[in-house]
């Protein structure tokens, strides 16, 4: 067993939990191949932050598509982020939306490893 933290030092709260649940019974090198392949597929929470500000002065929903919910993305960038709301919401809510995307990444990328 190996501490994950060391391979991926920017986990943190519910996310670390979650890959430490995942990789418990990974070698090295299988806990090595999933940070690797997590690593460039996760999305950092102030990133989904400073995509969501940028909404207020730019383009609305890019934090959507960010995420993959290209649907929602579409319908903030066409309404103006739902009037501002949406986008309100989001401000308070981008640490939920980084986890549910990070949590969705994660156990594709274990699924990911456990085949190799």
């Amino acid at each position: 067993m190996s501490n994950i933290y060391q391979f991926l030092p920017e986990l943190q709260g519910r996310e670390l939990i979650l890959v430490q649940g995942l990789t418990k019974e990974y070698t090295d090198e299988q806990v090595q191949t999933f940070a690797n392949i997590f690593r460039t597929r996760r999305r950092d929470p102030q990133m989904i932050l400073l995509t969501t500000l940028l909404g207020f002065v730019v383009v609305a929903g890019i934090q959507r598509f960010m995420v993959g919910q290209i649907g929602m993305g579409l319908l903030y960038l066409f309404t103006a982020g739902l009037c501002l709301i949406g986008t309100i919401i989001d401000l308070i809510n981008y640490q939920d939306l980084a986890f549910e995307y990070n949590q969705r990444i994660a156990r594709e990328v274990d699924g990911i490893v456990k085949s190799l």
